[in-house]
């Protein structure tokens, strides 16, 4: 064989490292014959001729954690990676393998990459530059284990105040934009809409100027109900809804609905003047 010393024929009773060919089978693959090998430990494989002559497969698995057929590049170094073992994950059919870095950092890369020197290290030698935040808190997250780098940043994963664990870009945390997992943005959330027993002050508030997008009556809480062929008015309060009547006219349907809106006055006035003032309306219901 030109450019080369010539591969082995294969044929019964051939060895390679633990392996004895002991019958061909009527499999193919890639047109390539394959064997039927019996390993020392006495477990079986099947082989075929290209993978026997390579010699890729030195047992049917028993010594090794590489996959039969697969590149072994245990201790390879590659960069400043180090090859420790491969996971039984594959990315595109590239058997992923667990390497330690120089740096003490370790990471998880597919072959195709460290043989093609497209992983040379964990991220350290990246940039931008990895940083160390194992341990340190922003906001209310503490960094626990470095998660990748994804998209072009640095990944870390969290844990909140709250308990909820999460995955967080390098910078979002440097520059504080991510400070919880997303419990602090539904709390002051909570807190914008100024809930009080139950009824956001913020939402009435608004809708005295402002009609809902599908109101048709131009007067919020007032809407035609055609199976009754009226105009109807109601009103929400502290979660309940209240409705005030059927009405031939949509004009007096709209003075029910005013006259319902004196309890969201009551309420507001009680509100902007609570620190001195009375004691809440004991109405029940939510705004609406």
């Amino acid at each position: 064989m030109e450019g080369g010393a010539p591969r082995p024929k294969i044929a019964v009773g051939f060895r390679v490292g633990l392996l004895t060919v002991e019958a061909p089978t009527e499999e193919r693959k890639n047109g390539y014959m394959v064997w039927l090998c019996r390993c020392g430990c006495g477990g079986e494989i099947l082989l075929d001729t290209r993978r026997l002559q390579r010699g890729t497969a030195a047992d049917c698995g028993c010594g090794s954690k590489v996959k039969p057929g697969r590149k072994d590049i245990t201790g390879a170094r590659f960069g400043r990676l180090v090859a420790v073992e491969p996971t039984g994950e594959a990315v595109n059919g590239s058997a992923v393998w667990r390497c330690v870095c120089d740096c003490g950092g370790q990471i998880l890369a597919p072959l195709h990459q460290l043989t093609a020197g497209y992983r040379k290290s964990c991220g350290c030698l990246g940039r931008p530059p990895r940083k160390d935040y194992v341990g340190r808190r922003f906001g209310r997250l503490t960094v626990t284990a470095y998660a990748g780098k994804r998209d072009g940043m640095h990944r870390w994963q969290c844990v909140c105040d709250c308990g909820r664990r999460t995955v967080v870009g390098q910078t979002p945390l440097q520059t504080g934009k991510t400070k919880s997992c997303g419990c602090l943005q539904s709390e002051t959330y909570r807190d914008n809409l100024k809930l009080i027993e139950g009824t956001s002050v913020t939402m009435l508030e608004r809708r005295k100027n402002k009609l809902s997008a599908n109101n048709t009556s131009g007067c919020t809480g007032v809407y035609y109900d055609r199976r009754r062929g009226k105009w109807a008015a109601q009103i929400g309060f502290k979660g309940k809804t209240y409705h005030l009547g059927c009405y031939a006219e949509k004009r007096d349907a709209i003075r029910a609905r005013k006259r319902g809106e004196e309890m969201h006055e009551d309420f507001l006035a009680w509100y902007h003047g609570r620190r001195s003032g009375p004691e809440a309306p004991a109405q029940d219901g939510q705004a609406g």
